[in-house]
């Protein structure tokens, strides 16, 4: 048996490669504790989700896409009245999806 140790792959490919999923799985996912481009898992069982789960996908909209409601850049939490929100705004989630496209 023959062990072949490639070189590890450009970026550039590797941005290709991962084109098909989806663009939250580009943050580590906060209720699973999973690292980044990996897919979301239960944590009861172990098995992989084909979807990231729902707390995931809000920490990448807060993280890559300004909130065109309450006016905060990217990495700053809504807000309403002046009070931290704990969920994400609907806009800047459709914010998100078109500076992911």
């Amino acid at each position: 048996m023959t062990i072949r140790a490639g070189a590890p792959m450009p970026e550039s490919l590797r941005h290709f490669m991962r084109a098909k999923q989806d663009p939250a799985r580009a943050v580590a996912c906060p209720h699973c504790g999973v690292a980044a481009h990996k897919p979301c898992k239960l944590r009861t069982s172990g098995r992989l989700l084909t979807e990231p789960h729902p707390q995931r996908r809000s920490a990448w909209v807060e993280a890559t896409a300004c909130c065109p409601q309450c006016q905060v850049t990217p990495g700053v939490p809504c807000h309403e009245d002046g009070r931290a929100r704990t969920t994400v705004h609907a806009r800047r989630y459709q914010e998100a999806e078109v500076t992911a496209a």
